[in-house]
């Protein structure tokens, strides 16, 4: 057994989310390193953070698979006084490749929003919010629309929500908490804007990430409810993602060693 180049395990994971699914500015695909680099150990991870860096320096990993792009703008400078700009020198430095997964992820028929339905039992999944792309021929979803197994009340669904993705705290926008739902939209990420999507696929509920306050209020004027147990819950990606890539280096007799981050990237805290 031979250890797969970087290029070899992108090659692998594009065939799995093809980059003609990512938005068209998303930064997705390799963010550093060399492609022809063996890769003994690789490590998944929601956010590039210099703790997450760090992290992978200790574990002598080759390959860092994130699902936030490293970097969304441009550098300025490489003055190494700014965090980030230590955090690519030291990626550099021990030869760490960093490979992000984003938006193609996010809208595959079996990729984020649907590893989230999941978490939440969702059944009798579809895709709904087509995103249209410049090859009209690959349907894109931004969004999973799914039925729970029996009814329960906006209130009752929140703190399932919040169980399941095991949080200390999601924030709940309605006017009826009492109200019976069972059919559920969800999308991860910051996905407020997608709300008439949501609507239209007929959810009683929409879950989603970063709702801003006067979007929050225009849902509350439509008549959803809708609970934001924030952006980090595609962590999922640490659960989800190793055990395709194990699948996928033993189909191609690769030797090669798949962990996860152990560190939380959410910045937030609730007090």
């Amino acid at each position: 057994m031979l250890n797969p180049t970087v290029e070899q395990v992108i090659e692998r994971i594009e065939s799995f989310a093809p980059p003609a699914f990512a938005e068209p500015h998303d930064p997705v695909g390799l963010q550093l390193g060399n492609r022809q680099q063996p890769v003994k150990k690789i490590m998944v991870t929601l956010d590039v953070r210099p703790e997450v860096v760090a992290e992978a320096i200790a574990n002598q990993i080759d390959l860092i698979i994130a699902h936030h792009p490293m970097m969304f703008h441009p550098a300025h400078n490489l003055d190494f006084q700014d965090p980030q700009n230590q955090m690519y020198a030291d990626l550099i430095q021990h030869s760490i490749a960093v490979f992000a997964a984003h938006t193609n992820l996010d809208e595959i028929p079996a990729g984020m929003n649907h590893w989230l339905a999941q978490a939440l039992g969702l059944t009798q999944c579809q895709p709904f919010n087509r995103q249209l792309k410049a090859d009209p021929t690959v349907k894109a979803y931004l969004g999973v629309v799914g039925q729970l197994a029996q009814p329960q009340t906006v209130q009752q669904f929140a703190k399932f929500c919040q169980q399941q993705f095991q949080l200390t705290g999601l924030r709940m926008i309605t006017h009826k908490p009492q109200q019976l739902v069972q059919k559920v939209a969800i999308i991860g990420g910051d996905g407020g804007k997608f709300y008439p999507a949501a609507i239209a696929a007929g959810a009683d509920v929409f879950v989603t990430g970063d709702v801003y306050y006067h979007t929050a209020h225009d849902m509350l004027a439509h008549g959803l409810s809708v609970l934001d147990p924030g952006h980090h819950i595609e962590a999922i990606i640490k659960q989800q993602l190793p055990p395709l890539l194990r699948q996928w280096a033993k189909q191609a007799g690769w030797s090669v060693t798949i962990t996860s981050s152990q560190l939380s990237t959410d910045p937030f805290q609730f007090i």
